[in-house]
């Protein structure tokens, strides 16, 4: 299982997708983004997303989760 945490892209926002590959977690961030940030994914947003996902068993992951 692979996920993205928002607060990774420097929201105050505990916001997490999860997901079995990116495009599944890019569909949740899309939405989220838009509902909650009335923001568009763009293509640089995407490329930025793309490289905070992690699969879950990383160390990534565990400083991402350890974040206040």
């Amino acid at each position: 299982m692979k996920d993205f945490h928002c607060r990774d892209v420097g929201a105050n926002c505990d916001f997490v997708a999860r997901g079995e590959n990116n495009e599944e977690i890019l569909k949740q961030v899309a939405k989220h983004a838009e509902n909650a940030h009335q923001m568009k994914v763009t293509p640089d947003l995407q490329k930025k997303v793309e490289g905070l996902i992690h699969d879950e068993s990383s160390d990534a992951h565990r400083r991402s989760a350890a974040r206040p």
